[in-house]
């Protein structure tokens, strides 16, 4: 039963991108919706969860669900703001998720040479491209995302199941679509990359949940 939810995930995403190339807003409002239902239900199709991992999981998994919905209006800078302040949180929902689980200071360090680098070079091609209203919010949004994905990689250091930084680089790399999209170059192609990315590491997440970790 657990795997119609990823099913239907897929199929949603597949009509959202569908209505993306086509123009047709009406249908994106409604698979959309749809496509992120698919990883909640997914995440409590074992039941509630009852531990601290499971249910920061869940808040951060509801969090991008609001932001999917969000960000469905085109040209609307209030609505934009709004979903990014709702993803903003959901990683650091996720970034507490990990940290219940357990980190090792090693790997997660380790990890944050690196995507520190990564965070500069990502903020110095985006932020002469984003309006000064919203050039504090991205910044703030990129540093929650970079921790988030360390903490990712030191929580499997701590023995946590390597899908789980698997999924953050995953969901990392769906929001440099996004930011694209937005400030960059706007195409339908960065949805088609981009979220398959996205809702690949939602249902991820929402897998390690339902398969028992934090439950």
């Amino acid at each position: 039963m657990a795997m119609a939810f990823p099913a239907l995930t897929a199929a949603a995403v597949a009509a959202v991108l569908w209505a993306e190339f086509r123009g047709a807003r009406a249908l994106m409002w409604i698979a959309k919706p749809l496509a992120s239902t698919g990883f909640i239900a997914l995440a409590l199709s074992a039941g509630p969860p009852s531990r601290g991992y499971g249910t920061w999981v869940v808040v951060a998994l509801a969090l991008s669900f609001a932001g999917d919905v969000l960000l469905i209006p085109k040209g609307s800078r209030a609505y934009f703001a709004a979903g990014l302040a709702a993803f903003l949180l959901a990683h650091v929902t996720f970034a507490l998720a990990f940290a219940a689980l357990g980190v090792s200071g090693v790997a997660a360090g380790g990890a944050s040479l690196l995507l520190v680098g990564v965070a500069a070079v990502v903020l110095r091609w985006l932020l002469p491209r984003v309006p000064t209203p919203l050039r504090g919010p991205v910044v703030a949004y990129v540093v929650a995302i970079t921790a988030m994905v360390a903490l990712a990689f030191g929580a499997a250091g701590a023995g946590a199941p390597r899908l789980i930084p698997a999924a953050a680089v995953a969901f990392f790399l769906s929001d440099l679509f996004v930011a694209r999209e937005r400030f960059v170059a706007p195409t339908p192609w960065n949805r088609a990359w981009g979220l398959p990315l996205y809702y690949g590491a939602q249902i991820a997440f929402a897998a390690t949940v339902s398969g028992g970790l934090g439950a």
